[in-house]
Parts: C-alpha cells; structure tokens; sequence
C-alpha cells in the first residue's frame, strides 16, 4: 500500500471463531521494524476476519498522521 507493507492475519480462537490482526512496516525497510495490531472482536468466518484486517490495514496506511495505540 504504496510506501507500506500490510500483512494481515487471522486467527482461530477456542470457540472455533476468528480474530483479526495485521503488520505494518515500511517498504523499504527490512522488515526489523514494524507494528502489529491485534483485535478483540471475533468473527464467525475466517474470510470476515480477514476483511476486517484488510481494511483496518488500509486505514492505517493511508492516514497521514495515524493514532498510535
């Protein structure tokens, strides 16, 4: 996602749910340094998890100053 590398992930819980969870570094880098964000919320399907992440993903990349958590 243009000068970042997003990876997201999913993960299956206990309950046979999905949690959603993504990386971000920059493109350049080798890969040392990044950020993982891990979420609460569970889905019932691992593709809506993974949307989730995807998005969540983007959002971050694409935000000129982003939040830090």
């Amino acid at each position: 996602m243009g000068k970042y590398v997003v990876s997201p992930a999913t993960h299956p819980t206990d309950c046979g749910r999905f949690r959603a969870s993504f990386s971000v570094r920059r493109a350049q880098d080798n890969g040392a340094h990044r950020r993982v964000f891990r979420f609460e919320t569970t889905f019932a399907s691992h593709d809506a998890a993974r949307l989730f992440a995807v998005t969540q993903g983007w959002l971050q990349a694409s935000m000129p100053h982003p939040p830090v958590c």
